[in-house]
């Protein structure tokens, strides 16, 4: 199954709690936000399709996300994950 990882990027606050859960889809920028690694732009959001294989570790950056503006969503139905 194929998931949607939806990021607001202007709410970050730089906790980094994303990149310790999950590097290898988030890096710390300079300007102290986080990025998620090969995300394109829609609107305000940076988003990036994930397979099943990342979706636990990237549950835990979303959960872990202090601010909550990472969602996760089912590619398919747009049914909210978290």
């Amino acid at each position: 199954m194929a998931y949607k990882v939806e990021y607001e990027r202007e709410g970050c606050i730089g906790a980094g709690v994303c990149v310790a859960m999950c590097e290898k889809h988030w890096v710390m920028n300079a300007d102290g936000k986080a990025d998620l690694i090969a995300s394109t732009k829609e609107g305000r959001m940076d988003v990036k399709e994930i397979g099943q294989d990342d979706l636990e570790s990237m549950k835990q950056a979303a959960e872990g996300c202090p601010v909550n503006v990472i969602h996760i969503l089912k590619k398919d139905t747009g049914e909210k994950v978290i």
